[in-house]
Order: structure tokens, then sequence, then C-alpha cells
């Protein structure tokens, strides 16, 4: 739930779902400075019971449209993942699927290069090559759209894919296409970041997992995390020892978002 704040409205939630005969698990609730309501409830429902019908519950005792009601089920996410020639990130997640660790169903693997193809299609899942040589980025995107959209995915996941997506891509899919960066942002955005911050001499390298939007690696920030380095390290090195901390970041940022943790407000995230 989220909304302007109001007297009444964790009580009104909490009602709702005893009179529903619903177990509540776990609930966090935030107030923004600016006076916006979130909370997340974890509860358990009898057997039979429509998640509509406590939605419509809901909106009876809170009639202000203003506050914004989710009913989600504990179910795995529909994803598909797009990637391009690296294979950490990729890999890591098929394999944390291949033994259920991970909440999601991986549809299919989008690429602009085949050379992952025999890796991902081990694990019999779907891997489709579309290349991006000859034609123009809008063509391009238009077929890998359409492939996408062939499996209905609720999330898309950017493992390592190294394209700008257009406004147009990001409309088809707001708030659902999850991005890893090689950067501790908002430092070192666009390419060879490592190279970057070699340059100039960091002592800590990171990796940042956000949302998508039209504003290049701007997007909300779901989860971060760092590793010390010192002038001992190259470039290479970072580059090396950055792999692993996004591997662990993306994970983590999935893990939020797939268990409905992750609430988009403005360009930030709260994470309940």
């Amino acid at each position: 739930m989220e909304g302007p704040d109001a007297k009444g409205l964790i009580y009104h939630v909490t009602t709702v779902l005893y009179n529903n005969e619903c177990n509540i698990i776990r609930q966090d609730e935030y107030v923004s400075p600016s006076g916006q309501f979130f909370m997340r409830t974890e509860f358990q429902a009898e057997e039979g019971l429509d998640p509509q019908k406590v939605l419509n519950d809901l909106r009876v005792r809170v009639p202000n449209e203003e506050i914004k009601f989710r009913a989600n089920p504990a179910t795995k996410k529909d994803v598909v993942i797009l990637c391009t020639k690296e294979h950490h990130c990729l890999s890591d997640l098929i394999t944390r699927f291949h033994f259920g660790e991970l909440e999601a169903n991986i549809l299919a693997v989008v690429s602009n290069y085949d050379i992952l193809k025999p890796y991902v299609e081990k694990f019999g899942i779907p891997f489709h090559h579309i290349s991006a040589e000859g034609i123009s980025r809008v063509d391009h995107e238009n077929a890998v759209l359409q492939k996408i959209g062939e499996y209905n995915p609720e999330y898309l996941v950017l493992a390592k894919y190294m394209r700008v997506l257009t406004p147009n891509f990001v409309a088809s899919y707001p708030n659902k296409i999850v991005n890893i960066h090689h950067s501790f942002l908002p430092a070192f955005v666009g390419a060879n970041p490592y190279k970057q911050a070699y340059d100039r001499g960091v002592k800590i390298i990171g990796a940042t997992a956000h949302f998508v939007n039209n504003d290049l690696d701007e997007g909300p920030i779901i989860a971060q995390d760092i590793k010390a380095v010192d002038h001992r390290f190259t470039a290479k090195d970072m580059a090396r020892e950055g792999k692993e901390t996004e591997k662990l970041v993306l994970t983590k940022a999935l893990k939020l978002v797939f268990n409905d943790r992750v609430f988009i407000y403005g360009n930030r995230t709260i994470i309940l």
C-alpha cells in the first residue's frame, strides 16, 4: 500500500485482514518526509480466498483513490533475461534458477550475440539471438520487443546487456526492467567505469542494480555494494573483482523485487 499518510491506515488494513481470517506474518511501514505512507503486509490467507475480495474490502474502508493497494500472491515471477557477451551475471542467475534459489521462472534469454547460446541451452532455456548488425536501432529493438512479447514476462533483467535502451523500449516495461551497472552509481556512469575508476585512483569499487528509465544509468537504485581496492589494483584487477560484486548485487536486488519489497517513489526506492 502507498499514498498520502492519514490516521488509521494500519488499523483499516489489519481489520480487513482479520475479517477475512488472514494471519499477519510481517508488517513494515515508512512515512517519507513529504508525508507519503508506504506499508507492506505479509499474511497467510485461508485457502480459496480471492485476493480481489481483500482489495475490494480495503477500498470500501479507505475510499481515498490516492491510496493504492496491491495484492501480490507469493508466486515466482516470470522473467526474460537480456545479455550480450559476458557470462558472469547470466550464469549466476541460471545456476540459482536451476537449483531453486531464485524466486523467478526464467522463460528465455535474448541476446544480440550468440556466444552464450550453448551454455544457456544446456539448462533447457530458450535462447534467441537477434543480431543488431546491419539494421537500425529501432528495427532491432522492435524485433527484441516482439520476441519478448511472446513470453509475456513480468520483469526483464539486463544481465550485462550492453546496449542503451530507447524511450520506446523502456515505456513498454515501465519500472519492470532491472539492470546491473558495473560501478557504484552515480559515479563513473556509461562505458569503461573500471578504467575511469583506475584513472581516478579510487579506494573502493562497487556495483549498482537499478530500475531502467530514460536517463542513462540514473534509474531508481535497488541495491549496491562495494569492495576495497588500493594502488596495487590495475584496471583489469578492478574489473575482475567487480564482476563478483556485480553478481551478488544483482541477485540481492532481484530477491527484493521478486518478493515485492520494493516501492518506487520518484527516482528513489523504498524497500520494506
